[in-house]
């Protein structure tokens, strides 16, 4: 009779996740969880004595990762693989075309980051040119991504490389020259390094497209089209979108093979963890609603939505008279005053950053609580990207949105993408 506590751990562990007692026949895999095993049977594994670092690292080790992924998910804290981690990382170490339909903030960065360091670290040799080659739509998402590769990949001897616009090239052919196993690029900035010869695709074996569906809304398609065909023909592709269309769909037939379809929750709904509400206002007392929210709430970040850069720095300065701290970002600010009032944002030195859609895509604020639509956007998908840059990785945040009576419809047509009513608050701001 099995009653040692390490084996009880063991098989109440596979009971808990069948994925992997299925890992556990794999023969790569063996070595590793016999290891564990072993542990288990001395007695130094012993889960009931509240080991979390164990714990820890037997559920990453679960997804069949080599030791120095393991460390590195260790060392960022994070404690368990998330549902889109879980399902998708088998599946791109096995080599398969992956759709994912996945939120911001859900882990998905991880989801393929972590099993491409893998299956780059155990192939032999060493090229001079990208093996994996990353799309993002913003600056802000491609830096983000490339820094999650460097942080996974900090115990692995594997270069990453970013290229975006609006700053200055030079750099980026120096690192490119030197040779880079991942890079992470825009499209159009990419193409211009492709048109100088700075750039060689040829030998790209894994191609990602993040977010593609903000790629689509930006008009990236061609420009994507023409990435593609410098690739080869032979190559393994993901495609992860937070919302669904008939183009992307369109987009996916044309570039995966035979796919993994991963869905780890309903097409178009935003994240559990947001509180949503909505203020009905005039459109020329949204300012000093917005103004008495940030200051009677004492909302120390907040990230607000405006519909045109102009309508941002309007705000932004409407903002600051108020008293409150605040920056603006958009496609009209340059990549260094973007990076600074970013920076700013995050240490606290700015209460409130007000972004356009574009520019606010990839960014990745830890537990930013309030996230404001000043202005509702024309396209309902919108919303959800939105308002996923709160209630990420498990954490809550509410989002507010201040509802105009000419925005009528555009809150209806929301509502049914959300296949729900947002409830509705009152709010007297206060005066002074």
């Amino acid at each position: 009779m099995l009653a040692f506590n390490g084996n009880r751990a063991i098989l109440h562990f596979f009971w808990r996740h069948p994925v992997g007692a299925v890992l556990w026949l794999n023969p790569t895999f063996l070595a590793q969880s016999l290891h564990l095993f072993i542990l288990a049977w001395i007695g130094s594994y012993n889960t009931d004595a509240g080991d979390n670092r164990s714990i820890i690292a037997m559920s990453f080790a679960t997804l069949g990762l080599r030791t120095e992924l393991l460390r590195a998910v260790e060392a960022q804290g994070y404690t368990t693989p998330t549902p889109i981690q879980t399902r998708a990382v088998p599946e791109v170490l096995n080599g398969r075309d992956i759709l994912a339909g996945a939120r911001t903030g859900t882990g998905k960065t991880a989801a393929f980051a972590l099993p491409i360091l893998q299956r780059l670290s155990e192939s032999t040799g060493r090229t001079h040119h990208p093996r994996v080659l990353v799309l993002t739509p913003t600056r802000e998402l491609a830096a983000q991504v490339a820094q999650s590769f460097e942080t996974y990949g900090q115990n692995l001897p594997l270069r990453t490389a970013v290229v975006f616009g609006g700053v200055s090239i030079i750099p980026q052919k120096k690192q490119l020259r030197t040779g880079v196993d991942i890079l992470v690029a825009t499209p159009g900035r990419l193409l211009d390094h492709a048109g100088q010869k700075t750039v060689d695709l040829s030998r790209v074996e894994i191609l990602v497209l993040d977010e593609g569906d903000r790629m689509l809304d930006m008009g990236f398609i061609n420009d994507i089209r023409k990435v593609i065909k410098l690739l080869p023909v032979k190559r393994q592709n993901m495609l992860f979108s937070a919302t669904y269309s008939p183009e992307i769909k369109r987009l996916a037939d044309g570039l995966l093979k035979n796919p993994v379809l991963i869905e780890v929750s309903e097409r178009n709904t935003a994240a559990e963890g947001v509180t949503q509400l909505v203020y009905p206002v005039a459109q020329t007392g949204k300012r000093q609603l917005l103004s008495s929210l940030i200051r009677e709430g004492k909302w120390c970040q907040t990230l607000v939505f405006t519909r045109t850069k102009h309508r941002a720095n309007q705000l932004t300065k409407q903002l600051l008279s108020d008293g409150l701290s605040a920056a603006a970002i958009h496609g009209n600010k340059s990549q260094s005053v973007r990076t600074q009032a970013l920076a700013d944002f995050k240490r606290g030195a700015v209460q409130t950053l007000v972004a356009t859609d574009i520019a606010a895509r990839g960014l990745d604020i830890q537990q930013l609580p309030h996230v404001v639509n000043f202005d509702l956007p024309h396209v309902p998908e919108d919303y959800i990207h939105r308002i996923g840059r709160t209630g990420r990785a498990g954490f809550s945040g509410v989002a507010h949105s201040l509802v105009s009576p000419e925005e009528q419809k555009l809150l209806m047509g929301i509502q049914r993408l959300l296949n729900h009513r947002i409830p509705v608050k009152n709010h007297q701001p206060s005066r002074g």
